[in-house]
Order: C-alpha cells, then sequence, then structure tokens
C-alpha cells in the first residue's frame, strides 16, 4: 500500500516537473518577447515626443491664423511621448524581475495609452478635415482685422510666399490697408509684406490693381499653401499615432499572458 502511494507521489512529482520545464521556456520566450516590445515602445515615445515638440515649435505656428487652433495639442503629444519613454524604461525593469503583479500593471497602462494614443490619432484626421473651412476663415477674419494685429498674417505671407486668400486681388475688397494717393487718384494696395524684396533699395510696387506691378508682389493666395502643408503634415502625425496606438494594444496583451505565464510558472513551483 505504502509503495503505490510512493508511485503516485512519484508520478504526480514528475507530471509537474514536467509541466514546470514546458512552462518555462513559455516564461522565458515571452520575456524576449517583451523586452523587444519595451525597446521598440521606448523608441515610439522618443518619436512621440520630438513629434511633439516639432508640432509646437513650427508647425502649430501656422495654425494660429486658422478657427480651428487648439494651443494644447502639442502638449498632449509631448506629455504621452514622456510618459512613454519614462514607462518604456520602468517596463524593462518589472520584465527583467519577473514579478506577475508590476507586469498587469503596466498591462493595464498600456490599455490607457493605446485609448489616448488612438483618440490623439483620430482627432488629428478628424482636424485635417477641418482645414479647408478653417484656414478659410481664419485668413477672411485676419485680413478684415489686417490694422488691429497685423504680426501673424505678415509672417504667415512672407513665409508661405503668399499673398491673400484665393490670390493677391482678395486685399482690394475694402481691407484695413493703408492707401496711398497719387495725382489725385485713389489706389488700393496690398500689405507690404506681400512684397518679394524687403531691399528698401528695390521698390516695391504694390499698389494696383495693375499686371505689370505682378512682378514685385507674391500673387499666390495663402489658403491652398497653408491647407497643402499642414494637411500633409497632420496626415501622418495623425497615422503614426494610430499605428503606434496599436502596436500599444498588442504590448498590453504581451504584458497580460506574459503576467499570467509567470503566474501559472510560480504556482506550480509552489505546488
Amino acid at each position: 500500500m505504502s509503495t503505490m502511494k510512493e508511485m503516485e507521489m512519484s508520478k504526480n512529482l514528475t507530471a509537474r516537473a514536467d509541466q514546470a520545464m514546458e512552462t518555462a521556456p513559455v516564461v522565458e520566450c515571452m520575456k524576449t518577447l517583451m523586452m523587444v516590445f519595451n525597446v521598440i515602445f521606448w523608441v515610439t515615445g522618443v518619436v512621440i515626443l520630438a513629434i511633439g515638440i516639432w508640432t509646437h515649435e513650427d508647425l502649430y505656428v501656422y495654425l494660429k491664423i486658422s478657427t480651428i487652433y487648439q494651443p494644447g495639442a502639442p502638449y498632449v503629444l509631448i506629455a504621452i511621448g514622456a510618459i512613454i519613454v519614462l514607462v518604456g524604461a520602468l517596463s524593462c525593469l518589472c520584465t527583467i524581475k519577473g514579478h506577475p503583479l508590476p507586469i498587469y500593471v503596466l498591462s493595464g497602462f498600456l490599455v490607457a495609452v493605446f485609448l489616448v494614443e488612438f483618440s490623439c490619432g483620430i482627432a488629428v484626421l478628424v482636424e485635417k478635415e477641418k482645414l479647408n473651412e478653417g484656414f478659410s476663415a481664419g485668413l477672411t477674419k485676419a485680413m478684415d482685422k489686417y490694422g488691429d494685429n497685423n504680426d501673424l498674417l505678415d509672417w504667415v505671407q512672407k513665409k508661405m510666399v503668399c499673398c491673400g486668400i484665393n490670390n493677391y486681388t482678395d486685399w482690394y475688397a475694402d481691407r484695413n490697408v493703408s492707401s496711398s494717393w497719387e495725382a489725385g487718384q485713389y489706389f488700393s494696395t496690398v500689405p507690404e509684406s506681400c512684397c518679394k524684396s524687403n531691399d528698401p533699395a528695390k521698390k516695391c510696387r504694390f499698389e494696383g490693381p495693375f499686371p505689370e506691378f505682378e512682378a514685385d508682389i507674391f500673387t499666390q493666395g495663402c489658403h491652398k499653401l497653408l491647407v497643402d502643408f499642414i494637411g500633409g503634415s497632420l496626415g501622418p502625425i495623425g497615422g503614426v499615432s494610430l499605428g503606434i496606438g496599436f502596436f500599444t494594444g498588442l504590448g498590453a496583451i504581451l504584458a497580460f499572458f506574459l503576467g499570467k505565464s509567470i503566474d501559472k510558472a510560480t504556482y506550480e513551483q509552489v505546488a
């Protein structure tokens, strides 16, 4: 009877040992995959951080003239990027230590990051669709109130090499631009920021509308240039946010199953 019990116990121990040996390689494999994910995840955080800083410093200066301007958007990207960089480093430590609880917490956090990134990507793509209307309304408002604060509009016209909304003649529609008189005649004008040259020695003829003056001023409107430039930038930003979001979602699933595998391995060793 005792021999039978000993044989049964021996079989159980052998079965558990076999299970542990089967589980251990799975855990190590998942740890390796998780470390690869952590490195890529950390790099994506750096990318998002760089995109946020670039958006704030360069891209959003142009959007200030649009009615869809949201000053806080770049800071969201900067915050997400910084958090991902920090969590990516902590995730490596959690994976190396192999404790299931921090890995479960990491999985939950990755789900939250996935939702935020996905929402940001959708929001950026939605904003892209509003660019046409936003810049049209914003440029019209800026031109109508040109005499009050013209620094931004002048900067945009110089930077984008453009004048007016659709073309330079938009300025002749009773805008608040200083007028000129010559021989008792009144001439409409465009702002001096429409001039191709800043050199005072090269006199810019910006009174009109006279076709011969087109040689001295920018003739293309700002609206299409702005929509094409900003739209061409927001599209990739939205796509990158969505792509990284889906990648983060896969990481959350991987972290969850890694935690389950470690739990299982720990239980089998204790049992």
